[in-house]
């Protein structure tokens, strides 16, 4: 079977200096439901924590600060480039307690019953077996602990990437991706992920809709921050002709302008954090 990493299906190998650039505004986007996550995973001082898809470790950070001198965080991910930003931002807090692994989030090579917590933020939906990824981190976490996610909600409650994917999924004549397929929005129907977490035999599970919302400037720098990223608009773009391609980014302005008003583009969103219990 083909795993789909997090990091490729993103495309992002390569790009780990515009994922360091973009941390502020992350934190901005995803703060409190990052905070929520780790409430909810019962992380707390000394506690020992993995971070599975850890990227260029925003969450790691946040984490670290919150099990103290006496707690570590793992932070794992398939992107040794990712993580290198992630060990360096540590380095730079003067976090002690983080360490950064290369590692298959669907196949990790840890000991059973050997965190306190798991956490995993923005990357479930984009692997190629979530249950499997969901059922190891259940195997490395202790009896009695949590495994907490974020995920995205539904494409219709997510306009920032939501009416670029459809743009250009119309313009382009480029079908959606056929159920249990990884994408953006692979979890965000109503049951999904809860479905996940009892697949791979978690005990008290619940899911929260946490509202997040985007700012930038303007819809001009809203389009030209989507035209320097990475992920699957990209991608997606990357699939159109020249003409139709710049048919879609102005079809995508006009969209964001009804976004705009005195303090520039605020644009509403929505994650899932999960929690289930081994």
């Amino acid at each position: 079977m083909t795993i789909t990493h997090p990091t490729q299906k993103w495309g992002l190998t390569g790009s780990a200096d515009w994922w360091s650039a973009g941390q502020g505004r992350r934190q901005q986007t995803y703060g409190a439901a990052t905070e929520m996550m780790l409430e909810l995973a019962s992380i707390q001082p000394g506690s020992r924590v993995l971070d599975v898809a850890a990227g260029t470790g925003d969450q790691t950070l946040m984490a670290a600060r919150r099990v103290g001198p006496t707690g570590n965080v793992l932070a794992t991910d398939d992107s040794a480039s990712m993580l290198k930003v992630a060990a360096e931002a540590a380095r730079n807090e003067g976090l002690t307690n983080v360490e950064t692994r290369v590692m298959n989030a669907e196949n990790l090579a840890l000991a059973a019953d050997s965190f306190d917590a798991v956490i995993c933020r923005n990357a479930l939906m984009l692997f190629s077996n979530p249950a499997k990824a969901l059922a190891e981190m259940r195997r490395v976490v202790k009896p009695g602990s949590k495994v907490a996610v974020i995920v995205f909600s539904a494409a219709e409650r997510n306009p920032h990437h939501g009416i670029p994917f459809a743009i250009i999924r119309r313009v382009g004549n480029i079908p959606y991706p056929a159920p249990g397929e990884p994408w953006m929005y692979a979890l965000g129907e109503s049951g999904a992920l809860k479905d996940v977490y009892s697949r791979a035999g978690f005990l008290n599970v619940s899911v929260h809709a946490v509202p997040i919302q985007r700012r930038l400037p303007s819809a001009a720098d809203a389009v030209e921050n989507m035209r320097k990223g990475a992920g699957d608009i990209r991608e997606l773009m990357n699939r159109l002709n020249e003409s139709d391609r710049e048919q879609a980014w102005a079809e995508i302005a006009e969209q964001f302008k009804r976004f705009e008003g005195p303090n520039g583009v605020e644009v509403p969103g929505e994650v899932l954090v999960g929690v289930g219990m081994k």
